[in-house]
């Protein structure tokens, strides 16, 4: 589809060209939903790729979420939801596109526009460490998981779409797993450490 990408691979932009775990189902419940002021802004990773940006940004709907435009080191731009969700003391953001790369204005530009009927949109999950004075994150990557499920194919309910892996577990078992497995570094890796480029100046 040309420049009509698979949305695998749109999430994949926002974690820096690395495949992200992706989900079917959300990870928050209405109750679990938290908005924080300190999040909005503009972020970037200053010791490694200080040309990305993560900007967070006020939204009407959904409510109590925020707009995520993330810029890559290549210029390229994700718009996304996140939804900060707080799981007992754990802080974590579910990211969800907010608009699909297989609608375009025009689908009559399309070459197969009847193959977007099948495209099934995906949630991941990212670890929120802290949000200031840096908002440090840890992402979720693919292969490590991967090793996980092998070791422990119980650990939460998925399934394979080609080589991709997908977690069809409902949102309670979601949550029970990321709360069981928040610091093991096969399913939140390396941590990211980003800085305030821009003051706050969003309210909700």
């Amino acid at each position: 589809m040309k420049t009509k990408k698979f949305l695998f691979y749109m999430l994949a932009v926002i974690l820096g060209g690395c495949i992200p775990v992706i989900s079917l189902h959300p990870l928050y419940t209405e109750k679990d939903i938290v908005l924080d002021k300190k999040l909005y802004g503009t972020w970037v990773d200053n010791a490694k790729n200080p040309e990305t940006t993560w900007e967070f940004k006020s939204i009407d709907e959904p409510k109590k979420a925020y707009k995520l435009i993330f810029t890559g080191e290549d210029g390229m731009k994700g718009s996304f939801v996140a939804h900060l969700v707080k799981l007992k003391d754990e802080l974590f953001l579910d990211i969800f596109p907010s608009e699909l790369p297989w609608e375009p204005e025009d689908p009559n530009k399309m070459d197969w526009p009847y193959n977007s009927l099948f495209l099934i949109p995906a949630h991941t999950f990212v670890k929120v460490d802290s949000i200031e004075p840096q908002l440090k994150l840890r992402l979720t990557l693919e292969s490590k998981m991967k090793e996980l499920l092998k070791e422990n194919p119980g650990a939460v309910e998925h399934t394979s779409v080609g080589k991709r892996l997908v977690i069809t577990g409902s949102t309670k078992e979601l949550q029970a797993f990321v709360l069981k497995y928040a610091d093991n570094e096969k399913v939140f890796t390396d941590q990211v450490v980003l800085s305030r480029k821009e003051p706050k100046t969003e309210t909700p």
